[in-house]
């Protein structure tokens, strides 16, 4: 099976949750007997990538691939003829929309990887209300789009598998779960090169409003201004989408997009992770957490339900009160079962995820 991969996000944004995963599945689609992969993307025009990768012959930054012109250029310029081009049996789109617009290649079978359904009613940050329009309009379209061509849809938890059901009704029986993988590392963990506290909390992902960041420093603040044994708070990524204000709080320190080895060190280190976002389509951190045996405490109300395991700290994302006594009684906690968390956190690994990859393949193959 000749399976072609949209591999933009992998190449223009290697250290997101969307990206990691554009990697990691590359690299199990690889390794799957009987599957030749084949990668699509724009890139510069001296990036060694495309040596092994179909690119258009016109230049591309590896950064802005999100952007309305480049992507109608590469989705209905150069996809359609390229997929034909190459004899594509199987492709996949893993970034909530992006399937090539008409002409469809005859014979081709379309994969949308839908992590969630956020961009249709939720903000995101955008530099201008124009853009935020024009960019609203456009995902919301790609899209709907993307639901409609797909032959099948892959999402991450059964938490987006419903809400794509309950959005598109007429999508429902195209949907399948596939749950994010969590590779075991083989990198030596490392700290950053910037200063830790002895004891803190950790938050990964801060840039976009449903993450919930405000809304938990502000109640962590307050904790902590009655409880000193509440720890400090390490937030890695997109550090100026924190407010001013909260980012000079004592105890607050922010940390830049981290590389793969520094990420490992982070969560070894930490005391607890929390993950307040109110929605979430999986929530990678928490598994990369519990993977190397750190406690982790969540919100409540999407997919972060179901991938936890019985009896892990929860709190509603809007009861203010609630999260401040959790935070207290988190403060001075017993010392976990770390093996427990990392056993829980295999049903991620390459193993099962290999397998149900291989699984869904065969689906669309037969």
């Amino acid at each position: 099976m000749r399976v072609g991969l949209d591999y933009r996000p992998g190449i223009s944004n290697p250290h997101n949750g969307i990206g990691r995963q554009n990697l990691a599945l590359a690299k199990v689609l690889e390794e799957l007997p009987g599957v030749d992969l084949h990668l699509f993307t724009p890139a510069p025009l001296d990036h060694p990538l495309r040596a092994t990768a179909h690119c258009p012959t016109w230049d591309s930054t590896v950064d802005g691939q999100h952007r309305l012109p480049r992507r109608l250029r590469f989705e209905l310029g150069y996809m359609p003829w390229a997929l034909r081009r190459a004899g594509i049996d199987v492709h996949i789109s893993t970034f909530n929309m992006g399937l090539p617009l008409p002409p469809r290649p005859s014979g081709v079978r379309y994969v949308l990887q839908l992590h969630d359904l956020f961009q249709l009613h939720l903000k995101n940050h955008h530099a201008t209300w124009l853009r935020e329009t024009v960019y609203r309009i456009s995902d919301n379209l790609s899209i709907r789009y993307s639901v409609n061509v797909a032959d099948r849809i892959w999402t991450p938890s059964q938490y987006s598998a419903d809400e794509v059901a309950r959005v598109f009704p007429s999508a429902a029986p195209k949907v399948r779960v596939l749950s994010n993988l969590v590779p075991s590392s083989t990198l030596e963990p490392m700290l950053p090169e910037q200063p830790l506290p002895s004891r803190f909390w950790l938050l990964v992902g801060t840039r976009e409003p449903r993450k919930n960041i405000a809304w938990f420093i502000e109640h962590w603040h307050k904790a902590r201004l009655t409880d000193p044994a509440i720890p400090d708070l390490v937030l890695v990524g997109g550090g100026e989408f924190v407010a001013p204000q909260q980012r000079e709080l004592p105890g607050v320190h922010l940390m830049p997009t981290l590389g793969d080895a520094e990420l490992q060190g982070l969560y070894g280190a930490a005391e607890r992770l929390w993950h307040p976002s109110y929605a979430e389509g999986f929530g990678l951190p928490v598994i990369e957490a519990m993977a190397v045996g750190t406690p982790v405490a969540v919100a409540s109300g999407t997919s972060l339900d179901e991938i936890v395991p019985e009896g892990t700290p929860r709190f509603s994302p809007y009861d203010a009160a609630a999260v401040i006594e959790l935070m207290h009684r988190l403060a001075r906690p017993d010392e976990p079962d770390r093996q427990v968390l990392r056993d829980w956190a295999r049903r991620y690994a390459e193993q099962p995820y290999r397998a149900r990859v291989a699984e869904l393949l065969q689906e669309l193959q037969s």
